[in-house]
């Protein structure tokens, strides 16, 4: 099986599973060289595991793109491009498989993203915009492609939130969250999507919303994809509530994978309720 066949095998067990034939391989080491192993091996629980919701099967999946020195951007916040093609890659086949991909306001305003899949085939995802207090230009692609349908999320400012019960091919402003400053609540978010019907969701960035939703228990995969740089300064990938012993550290079960320009440290939390 080449790797064009085994994400071809991936994207029909994702999208039309009714339909969908092969077998997943058994969970066992492969070499660098098994590229078709390895996609099957890394996007098998991405596609077939979730958390049981109150009215929908969720899955959450987080990445993070950084150096070997754990930056995500410079001081001045440039981050084009930290991870190499094969990075890049992996993170558009990681939206191709989910109904949803989210980021905050920071990272949509700073990096003007579209979160289209263009350096694979597959579908776009829903793109979802955490912008309680509408901080991110009109005129950026999100708002203004066309591309996928996209929802911004903002502050509904005392109000009872006002929740559609179906998704439009275009841009939908939904005043739901609370609060107009300080960490989103992510459990507010996901309630949200799942009442849209939106079943696996990407926490695309960025540094301090995957944290956010990593500090809350709500990730059950993060995928982190070191590039082979070192920044020496700059924002730090993740932002945790500070602790006093290494035993509270978190240690998720841990798979390497060489993608070639970048290496993927696939981490499992056992996160689901």
């Amino acid at each position: 099986m080449t790797p064009e066949q085994a994400w071809q095998m991936i994207l029909r067990q994702c999208h039309q599973p009714e339909t969908a034939s092969g077998h997943w391989p058994p969970e066992t080491p492969l070499t660098d060289d098994d590229l078709a192993g390895q996609l099957l091996q890394l996007f098998q629980p991405l596609v077939t595991s979730a958390r049981t919701g109150t009215e929908h099967e969720l899955s959450v999946i987080a990445q993070m793109g950084q150096s070997l020195d754990g930056r995500i951007a410079t001081v001045t916040g440039k981050s084009r491009y930290i991870n190499g093609k094969d990075g890049l890659v992996h993170l558009h086949r990681l939206r191709a498989v989910s109904d949803a991909v989210l980021v905050g306001s920071g990272t949509a305003a700073a990096d003007n993203p579209r979160l289209t899949v263009r350096l694979a085939t597959g579908p776009n995802p829903v793109r979802v915009v955490v912008d309680r207090n509408r901080r991110v230009p009109d005129s950026h692609h999100l708002f203004s492609d066309g591309a996928a349908p996209t929802l911004r999320l903002v502050a509904r400012n005392g109000q009872s939130p006002a929740l559609p019960d179906t998704l439009t091919g275009g841009v939908q402003e939904i005043p739901c969250l609370t609060g107009t400053s300080g960490p989103i609540n992510p459990k507010e978010v996901l309630a949200i999507l799942q009442h849209l019907g939106l079943r696996r969701i990407f926490i695309e960035g960025g540094g301090q919303t995957v944290s956010t939703f990593l500090t809350a228990g709500l990730v059950d995969r993060l995928h982190v994809l070191v590039a082979p740089m070192i920044i020496g300064s700059g924002q730090p990938a993740f932002s945790l509530p500070e602790i006093d012993s290494l035993a509270d550290a978190l240690r998720p079960q841990a798979r390497m994978v060489n993608l070639g320009t970048d290496m993927l440290f696939d981490l499992a939390f056992d996160a689901r309720h």
